[in-house]
Order: structure tokens, then C-alpha cells, then sequence
């Protein structure tokens, strides 16, 4: 007999795209089988009766570095108490603060949290201008070593690309970054932004499995430079295995940005939020209000799933391990109320949308164990 059974939920496979009725079962911290409704037993059963059943969210981008930096939050108030099972951190953390933050954050957190380590030494614990102080920035030795001895916990480098870190650095750190991660193996992931750098200038330096965040922002030198179509080295970049991600963040969503791509023929290949403490609450909120913002913007269901599931489970070099329904796989899962009704909305401009289909978190449940309803949903 299984641990624990859901049951009456809606199966939500994005990894096959297909939204189904049936039962899941989960033993030792894995998911043991799916089946028809009715057809499995466990010695707990959970009625998610409405709900959908999906594969544990994993929020790419997030600030959970709280007392160490200006922008953190807690990684259970943007994890499991959001319905998301997984966060990665993105750069909060340099060489320097790495034990820091893995006795403060990542071992006492009930979510499971990842780390993209920022190549400068200091991440962001002195500040927002981390790369400006040139080579005195970087420790490459000591960058290297974790990359080499906490693999499970960093899955690549974080870079921030844009005026207001980098001084007079240009491109430097991330050439650095590319040679230290590709020696590992691992992605880099490339905040963009204002110029300089180009944005085209940053892209003709990425390959297979790297990550441009904030790659729907609305400021100049996006993905459409000052142009009416995408950047040539946008699409060449895209041919060569780039992955775009929303990274929403308090400045960096643009559903203006967004149509132009979508009608262009650029989707997102992930999305996160990029949450920090001054974005909680408004406009980003949650990673399941950033992915009703693409329903809104006429991505289809299972897509939008994907990009929060099985596709940022491949970035991170754990595909088949989260972000799927496949037994044997890590029983990280999602419960979510997919609510029909008009919504309304708002993207780091402050520009409105009109959306009719929300997500909303239930509650979650990490490693087999379950995580009750939040209190937005809870006696819903």
C-alpha cells in the first residue's frame, strides 16, 4: 500500500501535454504510480477534488537571501506557502557568503532551494553594483570550487549585464562566468537591461542551456532594439539553444514586449518572477500570478505549466528528476484551482490586462510531504 494517495484531482502533465482525470500515488518521496480514478490505494489519501494535480513549480529567479541582502524574502513565503515547490536563487549569493547561505536558507527551508551563484564574489550582499569594482569583484578560484564540490545545490552562474552593476567591467565578468560554468558544464543565467552592454553584444556570447532573464523587459535595447522586429542576433541566439526567460521582476515584464515577441514568433521558454521583497506585493506576487499574466496573453494551459515545470527542469540539469508526473520521480507536486472569471493583470509598467483564467495556489506537497492550503484557498 502506498504512503499517501491524491485523489479526484485533474492530472496536469505538461511534459506530455495532456490534463486528464486520475489518481497519483507517492512512497518514499516519490511519486509510485498514476493511475485511473479509483484505482490505486494508500494508507492517507488527500480528495483534491477540482483541483489540478501538477508537477512541483520551480520558480527560476528569486531573492530568498533575507538579512544578508536588501531584497530577500523568505524562501518558504514564495515557496510552498505559494504552491511552488522548488526556488533557485539568482545571485543574491556570491564565493564569499556561500556557507551563509546554505545554513540560513537552504537547509532550514521546508521548499527546495536551488542557487544560481553570482559570479561576483559578493553577490548582492554589499549592494546592486557588484561587478563595477572590476577584477577585485571576482574570486575565480573559489568560484570554481563550488562549482565543482556543491553541484546539487548550484546549477550554474548568475551574471547581471547592465549599466547600473557593471561600471566600466563591459563584458568581462560574463566571458569570465561563461569559462568557469562551461568548465562545469553548467548554464549561465544573463540578467539584461539597460545598455551598455548591447543586448545584442550579450547574446552573440551565449550558447546551448544559458538563460537570458528579464527577456521581455520594456526598457530601450530590448529584444527589439529601436527596431519594428526582433534582433538578428536574437534569433541566431534562439537557433543555438538560448533560452528565454520572463524573470519578471518590479521592472522587467512588459506585456507591450510580450505581444510584439509572441506575434514575431518568440515565446518564453521559462518563467519566473524575480520576487524580492519590494515586488511581493504588487506587481508580481507570485509565480502563479506571473503565469496567469501569459494566459492572458493567449498562451495555451499546458504551455504556461511547462515553463514553470518540465522546461525549468531541464535548465537546471534535473529533468526527469522534478518538473514531471513520471514515476519514480520526486514527489514535488503542485495543487492548483485553474479559476474561469474575469481578471484583471498588471505587468511592471503598469500597464493592464484583461485576462479569464487565473491560477491559484492550494497548497503543495515537497518530497511526498504535503504542505496544507494556503490561507488565500484554504475551506475553499
Amino acid at each position: 500500500m502506498y504512503e499517501l494517495l491524491l485523489s479526484g484531482g485533474l492530472l496536469a502533465d505538461p511534459e506530455r501535454g495532456t490534463l486528464r482525470a486520475g489518481d497519483l500515488a507517492v512512497h518514499d518521496g516519490r511519486i509510485a504510480a498514476t493511475g485511473a480514478p479509483g484505482s490505486l490505494t494508500a494508507r492517507e489519501v488527500l480528495d483534491v477534488d477540482g483541483l489540478l494535480v501538477a508537477p512541483g513549480l520551480i520558480d527560476l529567479h528569486t531573492h530568498v537571501f533575507p538579512g544578508r541582502t536588501g531584497l530577500g524574502v523568505t524562501a518558504d513565503s514564495v515557496g510552498v506557502e505559494q504552491g511552488v515547490t522548488t526556488v533557485v536563487d539568482a545571485g543574491s549569493c556570491g564565493s564569499d557568503a556561500w556557507p551563509h547561505f546554505r545554513a540560513e536558507v537552504s537547509a532550514p527551508a521546508r521548499t527546495r532551494v536551488l542557487n544560481w551563484l553570482n559570479v561576483s564574489r559578493h553577490g548582492l550582499v554589499h549592494g546592486h553594483s557588484e561587478l563595477a569594482g572590476g577584477a577585485r569583484d571576482l574570486d575565480t578560484a573559489a568560484t570554481d570550487a563550488l562549482l565543482r564540490e556543491e553541484h546539487s545545490a548550484v546549477r550554474g552562474l548568475k551574471v547581471r549585464m547592465s549599466r547600473s552593476v557593471l561600471g566600466d567591467s563591459g563584458l568581462a565578468p560574463l566571458r569570465t562566468a561563461k569559462e568557469l560554468a562551461g568548465a562545469h558544464g553548467l548554464p549561465v543565467m544573463v540578467h539584461v537591461g539597460n545598455e551598455p552592454p548591447a543586448l545584442a553584444e550579450v547574446l552573440d556570447l551565449l550558447g546551448e542551456g544559458d538563460v537570458v532573464t528579464h527577456a521581455f523587459h520594456g526598457k530601450p535595447g530590448g529584444l527589439f532594439g529601436a527596431g519594428s522586429e526582433p534582433l538578428p542576433q536574437a534569433w541566431a541566439a534562439l537557433e543555438r539553444g538560448v533560452r528565454l526567460d520572463v524573470g519578471h521582476g518590479s521592472a522587467s515584464f512588459s506585456f507591450r514586449t510580450a505581444r510584439r515577441a509572441l506575434a514575431a514568433g518568440i515565446r518564453p521558454f521559462t518563467c519566473s518572477t524575480d520576487l524580492h521583497c519590494r515586488n511581493t506585493d504588487g506587481p508580481v506576487r507570485s509565480l502563479t500570478d506571473t503565469l496567469g499574466k501569459l494566459l492572458a496573453l493567449g498562451m495555451p494551459l499546458m504551455e504556461v505549466l511547462a515553463c514553470a515545470t518540465v522546461r525549468a527542469a531541464e535548465v537546471l540539469g534535473l529533468a526527469g528528476e522534478l518538473g514531471t508526473l513520471r514515476p519514480g520521480s520526486a514527489a514535488d507536486l503542485s495543487l492548483l484551482r485553474l479559476r474561469e472569471g474575469a481578471v484583471t493583470f498588471t505587468d511592471a509598467e503598469g500597464e493592464r490586462c484583461e485576462g479569464s483564467r487565473s491560477l491559484v495556489p492550494y497548497a503543495a506537497v515537497r518530497a511526498g510531504r504535503h504542505h496544507p492550503p494556503t490561507s488565500r484557498e484554504a475551506g475553499v
